[in-house]
């Protein structure tokens, strides 16, 4: 469904920019207020991360879903997941994040969770965008909103988060270090991890504003690396700026990506005859995920890029567990959301039960060689449609005979083609893909960078 300006992931730009302006996103409230309260008199929560916009944005949202006669629950800072879940236990019609996760602070966005916590149909988003071609009214003042802040967010959140592990599980003895990204988890996260027993160790938990993801965080975990072999951790846990990510990395400093996390989380679930399904990630979920879980006899299904659609193909399958390589990981069976903290906690979980150490844990998967070269097109074409291309990946995946694989996607939010091979050796990876992009770019655009 045509859609200007929702994309896979709700609204996001460069603050100041439009739509990323106060004018329009009052207008958003306003807009989303009328349709998601069905005319009615509802309840909206609203939460946002650390940036320092998200109180300009929070204040015309505020104001927009209060002249729509919306009252409004502020939750203040608070991570992606925490908002989806609140958004069901305060029994409000919908929730509001401010936030643009992983992208620096001179980015946000507004996305939308759903009455049940899960984001918004497309059907939904497309009756906002038409409410937006509407002149704005402003109910009458006796029906105006009311704005209230919920002082035990942060609390209700946390309990939630030390409730997905089983009764009686404990951290103690074990040190571990959090990364916050100076993000919407910067007070919560630590707390989870020390109200379950361990000795924790914070970092980026210092946010000012602007320095979110700055130099810490799952996009750019070396930080996170140097603490856990300088405090002689257990471990390390690294979230993005809206808490819905996650990378882990063991005591020697090895990063594990979401791939790896999936790989833990779902063999213990098999082994305890929990997953149902089998296992949901993307078509840059690296092969070696899919060929370790095919050894333990785990279906693997694959989604195309983004959380939406991953949990599309969850339902589709009956599946319980899904997730992305960046570290969104979500699961079904504690909540409905990709969570980071949770995500950890099952990691965790799984360390506790084994009585072993990621290293070991993730040894049952090896990852291959991936390479991948951004191609800059002229325009947005599908590169499949294009027959010296199409030739071009047979003849690869030919010469690769089963020993890799070959994808080629057209970025979602820039003019580029991406062209990925994986396979077991890292230098034939190499060479397909020059090959390939070659390819795009004698076809569809300039030569590749």
């Amino acid at each position: 469904m045509a859609r200007s300006y929702f994309g896979t992931d709700g609204i996001r730009g460069r603050v100041g920019d439009f739509p990323v302006t106060p004018e329009f996103v009052l207008k958003l409230g306003w807009a989303a207020g009328r349709v998601l309260g069905q005319d009615a008199r509802g309840k909206v929560v609203i939460g946002k991360d650390t940036r320092i916009s998200g109180y300009m944005f929070e204040s015309a949202l505020e104001a927009g879903l209060s002249a729509a006669g919306m009252d409004i629950a502020l939750l203040g800072p608070m991570p992606t997941p925490a908002i989806a879940y609140l958004t069901r236990t305060l029994h409000a019609v919908a929730g509001i994040v401010i936030s643009a996760s992983h992208n620096p602070y001179y980015d946000n966005g507004i996305k939308f969770f759903s009455a049940d916590g899960v984001k918004l149909p497309d059907e939904v988003e497309a009756a906002i965008e038409a409410r937006l071609e509407e002149p704005l009214e402003t109910a009458e003042a006796s029906r105006l909103g009311k704005a209230e802040r919920v002082v035990d967010a942060a609390g209700r959140y946390i309990e939630f988060c030390k409730s997905t592990v089983p009764l009686g599980f404990s951290l103690r003895g074990m040190k571990i270090v959090v990364d916050c990204a100076n993000g919407a988890a910067y007070q919560v996260a630590p707390a989870v991890f020390d109200e379950l027993g361990a000795s924790v160790v914070a970092l980026g938990n210092e946010p000012d504003g602007l320095n979110i993801n700055e130099g810490c965080g799952s996009t750019r975990p070396n930080a996170l690396r140097a603490a856990v072999l300088a405090q002689d951790a257990d471990l390390g846990v690294a979230l993005d700026g809206d808490a819905d990510r996650v990378v882990m990395v063991d005591r020697d400093g090895r990063l594990l990506d979401g791939d790896e996390l999936l790989y833990i989380i779902a063999r213990g679930r098999h082994a305890n005859g929990g997953l149902g399904g089998g296992v949901v990630g993307t078509v840059m979920s690296n092969l070696g995920l899919e060929r370790a879980l095919d050894g333990l006899g785990i279906p693997f299904h694959r989604a195309p890029v983004g959380d939406r659609y991953v949990l599309e193909v969850l339902h589709r399958e009956g599946a319980l567990l899904g997730g992305e390589s960046s570290g969104h990981i979500i699961c079904l069976d504690r909540t409905t959301t990709g969570d980071g903290i949770v995500s950890a906690l099952q990691v965790l979980a799984e360390m506790v039960s084994q009585g072993q150490g990621l290293a070991e844990l993730a040894a049952g998967m090896t990852k291959y060689p991936q390479h991948m070269i951004n191609v800059p097109v002229t325009e947005r074409i599908d590169p499949q449609s294009c027959e010296p291309v199409r030739r071009a990946v047979a003849d690869s995946e030919s010469r690769l005979a089963g020993r890799g694989r070959v994808l080629l996607r057209p970025s979602g939010t820039e003019p580029l083609i991406r062209v990925m091979v994986e396979g077991e050796d890292p230098g034939e990876v190499r060479a397909e893909a020059e090959l390939l992009a070659q390819a795009v770019a004698a076809a569809c655009g300039s030569p590749p960078s």
